[in-house]
């Protein structure tokens, strides 16, 4: 039997813009290189992966005889991205089952086919923990550490966020962390109900991307299955399945201190803004920006070759003693761009020792900054 259906290009074009990315465009397995259609109750399933991540969307179709089989992503894409908007689609596997005909309006395509039983599914493994976060929630864990994650191919397990349970002092939370070794992001949020003594788990970079895009269209709630092996995220008509880093993420808690006793108030717009504008001659390699606190001013300054730049902020200090620490400005900025209340807090102990930031109005989000030398 053949497969045969018609799908309006609306629908087909968010389904593949929403999987096809996952498609590596060199790989040397062809069977990756395609997206597998399968046409059944009036639905188009399309189904992408890499073999670590699998990205299925489903999307109604007019279906003349059900079937599947695989396709060039890339291709097919391309191709349906040309096609008029209001264009409907037609789709049928030919009867040697090597090629497909699409057909929209006047134009007319063939595209060769590999068997849908060369295509790599993922098995699904019994989920340890099964729950729902809303959906901003979940952007917010993604935007408040992704910046953080390593992308040293020698400490793979840091090629992600991990996702756990603590105990915090409020209670039992859901924490998301992420860290390099230079400076380090965490994220927390009471326990969604189904979520107890989950294993924690290390997101992959590539899924954590591709879920923060899609979770750009996501409706309220997400739901979140999570095995030793695997975590899939169900939402809307979309299912995303992701592998987790083998490997066992190091106890962060200890880089986090809990003796800096100096404390800065300050507006984290204010200090976003400054230390982007005196950034800007700092030195290529390093990028660091010294703060020098005194009083109730804090002095920023860089320099490179015969170029200086410095610029005072008003802020409260808790301490009289004068203060100087360096940091990497791109690390600065990574995190003050993300705090939006009007007051964030820079806990400091000495210009060789981690520094904390918070945003003083969301206790949710933590970052630890590693200092340089200036």
């Amino acid at each position: 039997m053949t497969m045969k259906f018609s799908v309006e290009r609306a629908d087909l074009i968010k389904a593949l813009a929403r999987t096809q990315s996952v498609v590596e465009k060199r790989t040397p397995i062809p069977i990756l290189s395609n997206i597998l259609l399968g046409a059944n109750d009036q639905q188009l399933a399309l189904c992408a992966t890499d073999m670590d991540l699998e990205i299925i969307d489903v999307v109604p179709a007019n279906i003349g005889e059900p079937g599947s089989t695989t396709v060039p992503a890339h291709v097919l894409y391309d191709i349906v991205r040309k096609l008029p908007e209001d264009a409907t689609i037609n789709i049928a596997l030919n009867d040697s089952k090597s090629s497909v005909t699409l057909t929209a309006g006047r134009s007319s395509y063939k595209l060769g086919c590999l068997p849908r039983e060369d295509f790599p599914e993922m098995t699904a493994t019994k989920a340890a923990n099964s729950f729902t976060v809303a959906a901003s929630t979940l952007r917010n864990l993604i935007d408040r550490t992704r910046f953080a994650m390593s992308t040293e191919e020698t400490r793979y397990y840091l090629n992600g966020i991990y996702l756990h349970m603590s105990n915090d002092s409020d209670g039992p939370m859901l924490r998301a962390v992420a860290t390099d070794g230079h400076r380090l992001a965490r994220f927390q949020v009471p326990l969604p109900d189904g979520a107890a003594d989950m294993p924690g788990v290390i997101l992959p970079r590539k899924a954590v991307l591709e879920l923060r895009r899609l979770l750009d269209e996501a409706a309220d709630t997400i739901r979140i299955d999570v095995s030793e092996k695997m975590v899939r995220f169900t939402f809307d008509h979309v299912t995303l399945t992701t592998k987790v880093i083998d490997g066992t993420f190091p106890d962060y808690e200890r880089v986090i201190p809990s003796n800096n006793d100096k404390t800065l108030d300050i507006d984290p717009k204010n200090f976003s803004r400054a230390v982007d504008r005196v950034a800007t001659v700092a030195a290529e390699k390093t990028r660091a920006v010294k703060l020098s606190i005194k009083d109730q001013t804090m002095t920023l300054s860089a320099s490179n070759d015969n170029s200086s730049a410095v610029e005072e902020v008003e802020v409260a200090y808790s301490n009289n003693a004068p203060m100087d620490i360096g940091f990497n400005a791109r690390y600065l900025l990574d995190v003050t761009q993300l705090l939006e209340g009007e007051h964030c807090r820079l806990l400091i102990s000495d210009s060789a020792s981690p520094a904390i930031v918070q945003d003083n109005d969301d206790p949710t989000s933590l970052f630890v900054l590693m200092p340089m030398r200036v």
